[in-house]
């Protein structure tokens, strides 16, 4: 696949790098007078000069000598010149936004190279829908690397039902396109473990052709852990404990810290660094996943950077986990990670390295962002129709498609529920004692718990499954997402089943996204017509619809913190403990399908 960005390589630019360096040919730009930020010795250098050329760094030091009448010049007066972030695991679907939209957010706050897993539109359209991502990152000024994903679907344990299966032979080929880095998450450490043919087969591949292997493994059994590496993978973003992360560094495994909207791992792992005093060499930060609102008021990755360095870490360190660490990861800190000759020239300008706000943003030698302000035009990019079509149901869903009947003919049933755990991805597996009306299992609002279910949507096969659920506290109405992780099915909620199958049946009429009605009437709505999982509209309209969402959750009784994001992954049967996906309840740690009634 040829990349639409004419971005130059090293190779073709060097002899012109080297005549600016020497002062024969001018520089396009200069930067003057800054404190450099030297990842590699992790020094602050005063007084410094970076003169660029053909988007590189051509000298780094008092570069007047390579100034002419066409070179730009910019004084930094004293202003630290940091290298460009570099996020080395990100899933951009989850900021509900396109990769150009993401984009021009992501560069605004100093992100200029992402390492993105695309596996939510891949279990939607499969390589197909990989593709329309990548290509679409390939025009932009934020540097789009893509880690093919790797479990599609999640599980092979016939746990859920998918739009796509991708096999070792679509990572064999998605491996060649040009700015494939490498393997996305391998989820599946289970499969791993015990020897799954088509695991290994796309670990091996990958490694063949000498590309990263980035991982996924929540447990905490040694003896896994370590087999899981043995096979070739070599990074994890799932640590969520000082002592897991202290293992896994000790045999070598990259560790990377994750900060996201609703994940916040930062403040108990990043003790490694400043309790445990361990060589960060192997050490990134990264945000996995962050919706559009934490994006425009804490940040991306430089948020991360910054909640690092308020939990003691040293700046120009936790620089380094967002920089160099990350590039030489990946294998391209020929390329990217610093600022020195020969490097493409990502450069953030800042005046405090605590708060970590850029003020202006240099990709490829050309200023991004500056003031406030974008300062350069974004492409667009058009899916094709089928891709915003991709909600299919076999028919209207009614209310009574919400109904769990009784195998009994009590009048109350002991029931499985899957219990929530707020700011986390896990879930415990709890059990409940619910009344029986009309042989129908009801909700206890009350006690908490509420009505669930999980729809087939990808082919219309009209599959359903009915459970419940506890930790959301919805007083009235119901919810309804088409972001249900990993496989996308449509998931409601609700206190009864008429707002429950009116919530569904909007939401396949606008293409999928996310909604909260209360009787039968539309609080918020965010329409995510691309695949079901990502919005067509700019930035500040999503950040407005986001605002309202949250606003509806809150007014039909949930109190946590990102409910809809917890909400979307309480269908990812590979996290423990317990999880619904249309094909019913799935315990994740005895990896079966289980009923929700249980029959004494």
């Amino acid at each position: 696949m040829e990349t639409m960005n004419k971005r130059k390589k090293l190779y073709e630019v060097s002899q012109q790098l080297s005549k600016v360096a020497r002062g024969i040919d001018q520089a396009d730009l200069v930067i003057k007078n800054g404190t450099l930020v030297n990842v590699f010795t992790g020094e602050l250098m005063e007084h410094i000069d970076i003169a660029v050329s053909e988007g590189r760094v051509a000298y780094v030091g008092a570069a007047d000598h390579t100034i002419g009448e066409k070179t730009k010049v910019i004084d930094a007066n004293g202003q630290y010149m940091v290298p460009g972030l570099l996020d080395g695991h990100m899933h951009v679907e989850s900021t509900m936004l396109s990769v150009t939209e993401f984009a021009k957010a992501g560069l605004a706050k100093g992100t200029t190279a992402i390492f993105m897993d695309p596996h939510e539109i891949a279990n939607v359209f499969g390589t197909e829908g990989v593709r329309y991502m990548h290509e679409e990152g390939q025009q932009l000024p934020l540097k789009v690397f893509t880690t093919f994903p790797s479990c599609v679907p999640a599980t092979t344990n016939g746990f859920e039902d998918g739009g796509a299966v991708l096999s070792v032979e679509d990572i064999r080929e998605g491996l060649k396109w040009d700015n494939v880095a490498g393997l996305g998450e391998v989820m599946n450490f289970p499969g791993v473990v015990y020897g799954d043919p088509l695991m290994h087969g796309e670990i091996a591949e990958t490694i063949k052709a000498n590309k990263t292997v980035t991982g996924h493994f929540p447990a905490e059994d040694s003896q896994m852990l370590q087999a899981y590496l043995a096979s070739g993978v070599s990074s994890d973003h799932e640590t969520v404990t000082r002592e897991q992360g202290l293992e896994k560094l000790r045999l070598g495994m990259h560790l990377m810290i994750r900060e996201g909207s609703a994940w916040h791992d930062v403040k108990e792992v990043i003790k490694v660094v400043t309790e445990d005093k361990v060589n960060t060499d192997n050490i990134s930060l990264v945000t996995d996943d962050v919706y559009p609102q934490t994006l425009v008021e804490q940040g991306h990755l430089n948020h991360v950077v910054r909640r690092a360095i308020e939990e003691g870490v040293d700046p120009v360190t936790a620089i380094q986990m967002a920089t160099i660490n990350v590039a030489r990861y990946f294998k391209m800190d020929q390329d990217l990670g610093a600022i020195a000759p020969g490097k493409i020239a990502d450069i953030l300008l800042m005046d405090d390295l605590r708060t970590m706000v850029p003020s202006s943003v240099v990709a490829d030698g050309e200023i991004i962002f500056d003031n406030g302000q974008l300062v350069k035009e974004f492409p667009s990019f058009t899916y094709p129709e089928h891709i915003r079509n991709s909600v299919r149901l076999k028919a209207d869903l009614s209310s009574e498609d919400f109904l769990l009947k009784s195998r009994t003919k009590e009048d109350y049933a002991k029931v499985n529920v899957i219990k929530i755990i707020e700011n986390s991805a896990r879930t415990e597996k709890m059990v409940t004692t619910l009344n029986v009306q009309e042989g129908v299992i009801q909700p206890d609002l009350n006690e908490d718990i509420l009505t669930l279910a999980c729809i087939e949507r990808h082919r219309g096969t009209g599959q359903i499954s009915l459970g419940f659920a506890h930790g959301f506290q919805l007083k009235k109405g119901a919810v309804a997402s088409t972001v249900a992780h990993d496989s996308h099915n449509l998931l409601v909620m609700g206190t009864n089943s008429d707002d429950m199958a009116f919530a569904a049946n909007e939401l396949a009429k606008v293409g999928g996204g996310m909604i909260v009605v209360e009787n039968q009437k539309i609080l918020a709505l965010v329409k995510m017509p691309i695949a079901g999982l990502m919005s067509d509209q700019p930035l500040e309209t999503v950040v407005q619809e986001v605002k309202q969402l949250e606003a509806a959750w809150k007014e039909i009784g949930c109190p946590i913190h990102a409910p809809f994001m917890t909400f979307s992954l309480i269908a990812l049967p590979v996290i423990p403990e317990i999880r619904i996906s249309n094909r019913g309840i799935v315990d994740v740690t005895e990896f079966k399908l289980m009923e929700t009634e249980i029959i004494q």
